[in-house]
């Protein structure tokens, strides 16, 4: 049933979007400050988001990339394990008074226990998703055949303790964040969004009040907005949850509800880059790579490798050969093996000289000469002066036998071997 209050702020949220003053995409009647009855400093409601969980089915930047696509200082207040009725009656009289909207994760056994905390909450217009059946924190260790009961049964017994099923949202918090691959495949598969967080106040932990309102404005100002993870169970959280709203209050922050997409509730239109938390801007250059995308083969089995008659190489197909390949062919099978003289080395050769370490240098010098015959002249005629000496007697003793031809002499000297260099060189070595 919609009261009258409801219908009022209603109309006035459709005049204020035909006026310009706020977006059409908001769906809903947010519960502005101006707006809540009896509070007119109330913080309120800023506006409502409209999340399909298809298309974002991880959001919580503690560890997820992406997270709900909210403005700066936007806040999602959310809520673990109740409902309690000591302390969720006074969490629900809390966020009344200031018209706040939150999501409540509900444990199936605390549906059990109290339905009427559940009907409470869908009444006061919050949004209503499920925390599995016991709350066990070994969903990161869990097989099918135990996690697929625990969500299950999380899901059957908060939908049979509201008046009309249909207003249970498919979103989904992992008792203690304790995720695993497996878990979340399953809830993608059934649609189900799985919600993370981008900080928590530790209210779970044994801390005060005041530390849990601490952290909670801590780590909302270091990020600058953000999904908040409180209990709804803890008296501390009773306790900081006033003065955590009135620090939201003042530092300028605005609380936005969140609500699932349906056939006749659409999606907000978002960009993909608005799901990050810090979203890149153009004046920043990117610092890495993008990442290689994971292939992921369907088949596994290679392409046997071609044979021959893939290649038209049967024998009465070998005229279709290229002429120049069937010839080297025949070449290479006809060529005879080389001799073994082929690769005898003569003995005396600079080959055989370059194999002793004591015979390079002359080696080396007689390729020289071989190569340089100008300056091999030369060298001979300073060793004929030098020989000229020794030679001597030998003169004197063939100047009795008769005077001798000049050209006659000349030829024969030129015509004899000189292998008074190479026995000087033997001699060296």
């Amino acid at each position: 049933m919609i009261g009258s209050s409801v219908v009022v702020r209603t109309r006035s949220w459709i005049v204020l979007c035909l006026s310009g003053f706020l977006g059409c995409s908001a769906v809903g009647s947010p519960a502005l400050a101006a707006e809540c009855p009896g509070h007119p400093d109330a913080l309120g409601t800023s506006r409502t988001l409209v999340v399909d969980p298809r298309e974002h089915p991880r959001i919580g930047t503690m560890q997820y990339r992406e997270t709900l696509p909210l403005k700066d200082h936007e806040v999602v207040l959310t809520f673990d394990d109740g409902p309690l009725p000591k302390y969720s009656n006074q969490v629900l009289k809390i966020l009344a008074d200031e018209c706040i909207k939150a999501t409540f994760f509900i444990v199936g056994q605390q549906a059990k226990a109290n339905p009427e905390g559940v009907r409470k909450l869908v009444a006061a217009g919050h949004t209503v998703g499920t925390h599995s059946m016991d709350h066990p924190l070994t969903f990161d260790r869990m097989g099918l055949d135990k996690f697929e009961p625990e969500i299950n049964g999380g899901i059957e017994w908060t939908s049979a303790a509201m008046t009309d099923p249909s207003q249970l949202a498919p979103f989904f918090r992992i008792p203690g964040l304790m995720r695993a691959d497996g878990v979340e495949n399953y809830l993608i598969s059934r649609g189900i969004q799985i919600w993370s967080a981008d900080f928590p106040a530790d209210d779970w932990r044994h801390v005060s009040s005041d530390r849990v309102y601490q952290l909670a404005i801590q780590r909302l100002e270091a990020k600058g907005k953000g999904i908040l993870l409180l209990h709804d169970i803890q008296a501390r959280t009773v306790a900081a949850l006033p003065k955590i709203i009135r620090d939201l209050k003042a530092r300028g922050y605005r609380i936005v509800h969140v609500v699932p997409a349906t056939a006749d509730r659409p999606a907000t239109p978002t960009q993909a880059v608005e799901w990050l938390l810090h979203p890149p801007t153009e004046t920043v250059p990117i610092a890495r790579w993008p990442a290689v995308p994971h292939f992921v083969f369907a088949e596994t089995r290679t392409l046997p490798a071609p044979s021959l008659a893939d290649l038209n190489a049967q024998t009465e197909h070998q005229p279709l050969l290229p002429r120049r390949t069937k010839g080297q062919m025949d070449i290479a099978s006809t060529l005879p093996v080389p001799g073994r003289a082929l690769f005898a080395i003569p003995e005396g050769s600079v080959e055989v000289l370059l194999s002793t370490t004591l015979s390079r240098r002359a080696a080396t010098r007689l390729a020289m000469a071989a190569q340089t015959p100008h300056a091999a002249r030369g060298k001979v005629a300073k060793d004929k002066v030098a020989k000229g000496k020794a030679a001597k007697p030998q003169a004197r003793h063939t100047a009795h036998a008769g005077p001798a031809d000049p050209n006659h002499a000349a030829q024969v000297k030129s015509a004899t071997p000189r292998p008074t260099r190479v026995a000087s060189l033997k001699k060296r070595a």
